[in-house]
């Protein structure tokens, strides 16, 4: 029998983390070891997502991996890579050389990625690269995912867009100009349900928010300031 690698997940909480972790277990190539997660310090918060660290922690207890969470305080790339560096050298101790990512087709982004890993001597893999974002929503769709957005980008949708389950007819009705997986960070989502999960994550809709444009790292949108103005929020509440 041989033996798997060992790999982390970074785990973001949304649709694309789920599906590209979902195509690693059906590969059968890497041992997930841990989900890798970005939190806003200050606010306790999925990096971008806006997401609470007490439903993080619920998606990693159903999902059944241990979860590392990296807080970034500052508003720079250099506080995010250096509590980045920190915890990949700590899992790199463990034998872990492998991290897995959701990103699909943003070049920069893949190569800032890889870049970094390679300080640490570790590589990078990418189940979903290149792949049609439009076939990608309706496989997560057919394999029983559920997911709903909770960030918006007011450049490309609305405020009644967030707190939306995707659905076909969501997938149907996005604006010309967004990309159907939201590739470009037009859209940010959380993922309850699916395949991955022995049970369902509870939450309820909470109050929406709008916040001005403040990018803390490259990691957390891909849309020139030109364009992005800011976000709407929907605040998930744990059950």
């Amino acid at each position: 029998m041989i033996k798997k690698q060992k790999a982390v997940m970074c785990w973001s909480g949304g649709k694309d983390s789920a599906l590209a972790l979902h195509k690693i277990k059906e590969e059968d190539e890497y041992e997930i070891v841990y989900l890798l997660t970005t939190i806003n310090a200050e606010h306790g918060r999925i990096s971008m997502h806006g997401v609470r660290e007490e439903l993080l922690e619920l998606q990693a207890l159903s999902i059944g991996i241990p979860l590392i969470k990296i807080y970034v305080q500052e508003a720079s790339n250099l506080e995010y890579e250096r509590q980045m560096e920190k915890a990949l050298l700590s899992v790199r101790a463990e034998g872990v050389v492998t991290v897995v990512f959701g990103d699909i087709f943003l070049e920069d982004l893949r190569v800032y990625r890889e870049a970094n890993l390679a300080k640490v001597g570790m590589k990078a893999v990418f189940p979903l690269w290149n792949e049609d974002t439009s076939l990608l929503i309706l496989e997560f769709l057919r394999l029983g995912f559920k997911t709903i957005t909770c960030c918006v980008s007011d450049s490309f949708l609305t405020k009644d867009d967030v707190g939306k389950v995707i659905d076909s007819e969501f997938v149907k009705n996005i604006p010309e100009g967004v990309d159907l997986c939201g590739e470009n960070g037009e859209y940010h989502t959380f993922c309850y349900h699916g395949p991955l999960f022995k049970k369902q994550i509870r939450f309820s809709l909470g109050e929406k928010l709008y916040r001005p444009l403040e990018i803390k790292s490259q990691d957390e949108c891909s849309l020139p300031s030109s364009v992005v103005k800011g976000f709407w929020f929907c605040d998930l509440l744990p059950a």
